[in-house]
């Protein structure tokens, strides 16, 4: 089974603990603090492979997390950073934030790189919080999560020239004789479940990459058939060849075939309309396709060229494969997503969403408050509540942060309860 449509879960590895140690000191009552910084967690990075051709081995596993750093040690030893979680895919790999459809990265040269889940930074240990006045505190961070978040992994073929067209019209026939491709070929619909990509060179020795999808019928914009597969993998094309069987054998008239084909493209996605496109007249050895031929140009007029072929006798297809190559000269690369690189000097298209707010304040059913945000969240996950030290100092970062006065602002009063994930406290002026 061809897959090209998965979901996943990912995680960035945890940051490990910072430890809280000492060490004697002679001027030091209660001995210096000693306790080291925690290792970074891995980051899962998308490493692109070209020798890969689908998104099969995302069927059985689709859970990916990287390790946590190692925890802080004494005598402030800084714990160990956590290596990095490869995981490669094919090229033309889009990947997508489940809850948001946004595009985090669109992955198509071999060897490019993206981070799509990163590591937690490490806890800070107890020697980073001494000062004059508390010299040997009793205070630590806990490693930082990693990010975590489900992905959308859908792969969109990388060729230069899409063949489009209904079933058995001849599109792998034609791909077959063009190029050393293989396509599989049978007297029946739906042959092609797996878009075939062949290279194909010009007698002037131009070449470029052709993609035989599979075919479309009425309705494929909305799923029907093999459509969101087909649709899916003919965005990335810069010229579609739209191949119509010319003979009628199937009872369907070549001109209406053209319309409901190019309605299809149009409804899946308009920039699709933008793209260069030619006709291939396929089958033109078979009785009645030249009378078909006459009334069809009839109909089209000089919109779109029309070059007559027989693929299966390879007849008329020099004068179809010079034609693509000209058009490929001047057609541009047409952009999937509106995103840009974090860093100009990158070999990847992606990027993270922005951080939300640093935090919120709703009401619960019962009447407490309840705080919640990225900033605050994380603040609490790296929070060592079993330690006096670090909840006076969690205390002074809500502060800081004007929870207390936005709290108040709410009209949160002496006693009022507070939540904050599974945390829950009273508010005290």
């Amino acid at each position: 089974m061809f897959v090209d449509h998965v979901k996943i879960y990912v995680k960035g590895g945890d940051g490990g603990d910072g430890m809280v140690a000492f060490r004697r000191e002679k001027y030091v009552p209660n001995g210096g603090p000693a306790g080291g910084d925690g290792g970074n967690g891995g980051n899962v990075v998308f490493l692109v492979e070209e020798g890969l051709r689908t998104l099969m081995d995302f069927r059985y596993q689709r859970h990916f997390k990287a390790d946590r750093g190692e925890h802080g040690m004494s005598k402030g030893m800084h714990g160990r950073n956590s290596g990095d979680l490869v995981v490669k895919v094919p090229p033309g790999t889009v990947v997508m934030n489940e809850e948001t459809g946004a595009v985090i990265a669109d992955l198509v040269e071999h060897g490019q790189t993206a981070v799509i889940a990163r590591g937690g930074r490490g806890g800070r240990g107890n020697s980073r919080f001494a000062t004059p006045s508390n010299p040997a505190p009793e205070l630590a961070e806990k490693g930082e999560p990693g990010q975590e978040l489900n992905v959308t992994l859908e792969l969109k073929v990388l060729a230069d020239v899409g063949l489009v067209g209904f079933p058995s019209v001849g599109k792998s026939t034609l791909l077959s004789v063009v190029s050393a491709a293989k396509p599989k070929i049978g007297a029946y619909h739906f042959t092609t479940i797996v878009p075939n990509l062949g290279m194909v060179e010009t007698e002037d020795g131009r070449s470029f990459a052709m993609a035989d999808l599979p075919g479309l019928i009425e309705g494929a914009h909305q799923g029907v058939g093999l459509g969101m597969q087909f649709l899916r993998h003919i965005e990335r094309t810069r010229v579609i060849v739209h191949v119509i069987d010319m003979s009628g054998m199937e009872g369907r008239d070549p001109y209406d075939d053209f319309l409901t084909i190019n309605e299809e493209l149009k409804q899946y996605n308009l920039r699709l309309t933008e793209r260069p496109q030619i006709v291939v007249a396929n089958k033109m050895d078979m009785p009645d396709a030249e009378e078909n031929l006459k009334e069809f140009k009839e109909k089209i007029g000089d919109s779109v060229k029309v070059y007559p072929v027989s693929a299966v006798s390879r007849q008329g297809l020099k004068p179809v494969l010079f034609e693509i190559a000209d058009l490929l000269e001047v057609t541009p690369h047409f952009e999937l997503h509106d995103v840009v690189a974090e860093d100009s000097d990158a070999t990847v298209l992606y990027k993270h969403e922005k951080k939300g707010d640093d935090f919120e304040i709703t009401r619960d059913d019962d009447g407490a408050y309840v705080l919640s945000g990225y900033s605050i969240e994380r603040l609490f996950k790296m929070t060592d509540f079993s330690r006096e030290d670090g909840i006076r100092r969690f205390a002074r970062q809500l502060r800081g942060m004007g929870v207390d006065d936005a709290l108040r602002e709410r009209g949160a009063t002496d006693g009022d309860i507070v939540r904050l994930m599974e945390f829950e406290f009273e508010f005290i002026e």
